[in-house]
């Protein structure tokens, strides 16, 4: 899965903008500097926001005031413009505020400040020409208390910047003797790993006069956007529902194609598989079970039958042979007049008196009782125990052979 990750930055440089393709998120596939027309086109694209652009703070949110990050944003946008009115040099109105992912009532949170107008430009920028951001990072992040800290200087030979990770925040400063003195007191001279663009690397190593180890700008992206911030907060994620979209896009094409989903994969894949043999496995078994009944009709009808040589029908052949042994043999069979006089002269009750009867293939109708519906249910239930069907029709009770459906 491709990504494609843009750097955005409030300096003047024309409309062109810095990126770094990857192909699996751990490393440069190529770079390069392009207008936002001309950005390659990838699965995903990830915003890193230029470190020098945002300011942190550190604030006590109100308890409740973090569930409302998604429900009522506004409300708490205007907490943060509180708490931080009299902390920041602009109008809080033409800042965007972002809340650390971690974000807790009952410890101190870090808000990533920067200006509305520019970020907003160039987000559009980049969804005008289908590169809508799924995520954006901050180039730099706090400091994590799992992970080793570093110390970092980029920029160029004439304005380079010294960069550190603090748990409240980040700090971007010009290097200087000042700044080396503030990180060198906090951290002391052998500290924290030191970082340094190549541009600036013999400055970083004269400041704090131990080797630097070399990072380009491209790798440090990379790494930024593996972080799990998200500055798509606030107004910026109701703007624009096709980064929502790009983000449902990129969770599947992750399902699918990302590493560390395999074994997901290869489980649903082997599930289904076994789900359908196990279809497989009943069906088979289903239709051996039919098989071997319609079998046993078949031997029944053709053992007890000899003449019948042709199994077409086995029940309807086996009633038919039946019919024709009752008619030569005299016997009666349950569909005649004699055998439906005797059900019902045991159920019709005896202050019940029959005006008429009519009798055709194997129905008797009985006229004249004038049944109650609690009559004809006292009268049918027992008869189809018996194998008969039973109803009532006006003054009449009509009497079928074969038992109720």
């Amino acid at each position: 899965m491709s990504t494609l990750i843009v750097y955005l930055t409030p300096t003047p440089g024309g409309p062109e903008y810095s990126y770094v393709l990857t192909q699996d998120g751990q490393s440069v596939a190529s770079q390069g500097r392009a207008s936002a027309a001309l950005l390659p086109a990838t699965d995903e694209v990830v915003a890193v926001v230029d470190g020098r652009a945002l300011s942190w703070q550190s604030v006590d949110l109100p308890k409740g005031s973090v569930g409302l990050r998604g429900s009522s944003t506004a409300r708490l946008r205007s907490i943060l413009e509180g708490l931080l009115e009299e902390r920041l040099l602009d109008e809080p109105q033409a800042l965007h505020f972002a809340l650390a992912p971690d974000a807790r009532p009952d410890a101190p949170v870090c808000v990533a400040v920067c200006e509305r107008a520019w970020l907003k430009t160039a987000l559009q920028d980049l969804e005008s020409v289908e590169r809508a951001a799924t995520r954006i990072v901050p180039e730099f992040t706090p400091a994590d208390p799992a992970q080793a800290a570093v110390w970092q200087v980029l920029g160029t030979p004439e304005r380079p910047v010294l960069a550190r990770a603090l748990a409240q925040g980040v700090s971007v400063l010009p290097l200087d003797a000042g700044s080396v003195a503030l990180a060198v007191a906090a951290a002391g001279l052998d500290g924290p790993e030191l970082l340094a663009e190549p541009a600036v690397a013999a400055l970083a190593e004269a400041a704090f006069k131990r080797p630097a180890q070399l990072q380009q700008s491209a790798q440090r992206w990379l790494q930024a956007a593996q972080s799990g911030w998200d500055l798509a907060q606030f107004d910026l994620i109701s703007s624009s529902g096709t980064r929502s979209f790009k983000k449902f896009a990129l969770g599947w094409q992750s399902l699918r194609h990302a590493p560390q989903w395999r074994a997901l994969r290869w489980g649903a894949v082997l599930l289904v598989a076994v789900q359908l043999a196990g279809l497989n496995l009943l069906a088979w078994q289903e239709k051996t079970a039919l098989q071997a009944q319609r079998a046993a009709i078949t031997g029944v009808l053709t053992q007890t039958f000899p003449n019948v040589r042709v199994v077409v029908d086995a029940p309807v052949q086996m009633e038919r042979e039946l019919a024709a042994l009752r008619q030569s043999t005299g016997a009666t069979s349950g569909g005649d007049l004699e055998a439906l006089l005797g059900a019902a002269s045991a159920v019709v009750p005896a202050n019940k008196t029959v005006t008429a009867l009519e009798f055709s293939a194997g129905e008797l109708r009985l006229k004249g009782l004038q049944l109650s519906e609690a009559e004809a249910a006292t009268v049918a239930t027992p008869l189809k125990a018996q194998g008969y069907r039973a109803r009532v029709e006006a003054d009449a009770l009509v009497i079928q052979a074969g038992a109720q459906p």
